[in-house]
C-alpha cells in the first residue's frame, strides 16, 4: 500500500513537471501577445479621476476573468472534439492581429482626426461621466475577450498534442498569470503619476531627490503609456507572423536563410496590410449604407 501511494506522489511529480516544461514554452510563445494588451489596457484605464482608476480597474479585471471562463471551456473542447477548429481560429486570429497591427502603422504615416474625449476634473462623476465610463469599460473588456481568445488559442496551440488533462492545466495556468500579470503591472503603470504627486506634495524641498523622482514619474507616465503603444503594434506583427510561419508550411519553407525574426515580422506586416486595404473601403462603405 505504501508503494502504490508513494508511486502515486511520484506520478504527480512527473506530471507537475511536464506542467511546468509545457507553461514554460507556452508562456514565450503567448509572451508577445501579452506587449499589447499591456499597452491597451494601460491606455484604456487612464484618463479617469485618479480616485476612480483602481475601481474602473478592478471592473475591467473582474470582466477580463469572465472572458476566461467564457473562453476556456470552448477552446477545450474544441482542442477535444474538433482540433482543426482551433488551427483555424488561430491562422483567422493571425489574420485579425496582424490587421491590428498593420492599421496602426497606416495611422501613423497617414494620420486621421479622432474624436478627442473630455475628462471631468471635477471632484463627482455626473451621470453623463458615468455613462461614459462604462462604456470605456465595456469597450476594454472587449477588447480584452478579443486578445483573451489569442493567448487562449496560442497557448492551447502549443499543447495540442498533449492528452486533454495537460492541456486544460498548463492553459488554464498561462490564462490565470496573462490576466493577474497584465492587470498587476496596468495598476502599477496608472498609478504612477499619483505616486509622483505623492512624493512632491510630501518633499520638503523641490531640489531633492524625492521631489526629482515624483516629477519624473508625473513627467514619464504618457511616455511609458507611448513606449507600450509602439512594443505593442511590433509584438502584434511578430505573434502573427509567427503563427503563419508556424502553421503554414508554404511560409514556413519560404526564404529560409532570413532571420526568422525578420521573416516574422515582415510576415505580419505584409498579410496586415493586405488586410487592411480589404477592411478599410468596407469601413466606409457600412456608414454610406447606413444613411
Amino acid at each position: 500500500m505504501a508503494s502504490g501511494f508513494f508511486a502515486l506522489l511520484d506520478d504527480i511529480a512527473v506530471l507537475m513537471d511536464d506542467v511546468a516544461t509545457m507553461s514554460k514554452v507556452t508562456a514565450k510563445k503567448t509572451a508577445g501577445i501579452l506587449g499589447d494588451d499591456l499597452a491597451v489596457n494601460a491606455e484604456k484605464a487612464s484618463g479617469f479621476l485618479a480616485s476612480r482608476e483602481i475601481p474602473v480597474l478592478w471592473a475591467i479585471t473582474k470582466g477580463s476573468f469572465l472572458n476566461k471562463i467564457i473562453i476556456l471551456p470552448i477552446a477545450f473542447l474544441l482542442s477535444a472534439f474538433w482540433p482543426y477548429g482551433v488551427y483555424l481560429i488561430l491562422i483567422l486570429g493571425g489574420i485579425y492581429l496582424a490587421y491590428e497591427g498593420a492599421e496602426k502603422i497606416v495611422e501613423f504615416i497617414l494620420p486621421h482626426h479622432h474624436k478627442k474625449s473630455e475628462v471631468n476634473l471635477a471632484d463627482k462623476l455626473d451621470d453623463r461621466d458615468l455613462s461614459k465610463e462604462k462604456d470605456k469599460i465595456r469597450s476594454a473588456i472587449v477588447t480584452d475577450f478579443i486578445l483573451s481568445v489569442e493567448i487562449v488559442i496560442i497557448a492551447l496551440g502549443t499543447v495540442v498534442d498533449a492528452p486533454l488533462s495537460r492541456q486544460i492545466m498548463v492553459v488554464s495556468f498561462i490564462a490565470l498569470i496573462a490576466t493577474i500579470g497584465v492587470y498587476g503591472i496596468v495598476a502599477l503603470i496608472v498609478r504612477m503619476d499619483d505616486l509622483g504627486f505623492r512624493l512632491i506634495r510630501s518633499s520638503k524641498s523641490n531640489l531633492n531627490f524625492r521631489a526629482r523622482l515624483g516629477r519624473f514619474l508625473v513627467s514619464a507616465l504618457p511616455w511609458v503609456i507611448k513606449g507600450l503603444a509602439v512594443v505593442g503594434t511590433f509584438a502584434l506583427l511578430l505573434v502573427a507572423g509567427g503563427i503563419f510561419n508556424h502553421q503554414i508550411e508554404f511560409f514556413h519553407h519560404l526564404v529560409p536563410s532570413w532571420p526568422v525574426m525578420l521573416k516574422e515580422f515582415l510576415l505580419g506586416l505584409v498579410i496586415g496590410s493586405i488586410a487592411v486595404l480589404i477592411v478599410m473601403p468596407i469601413k466606409k462603405i457600412i456608414p454610406a449604407l447606413k444613411k
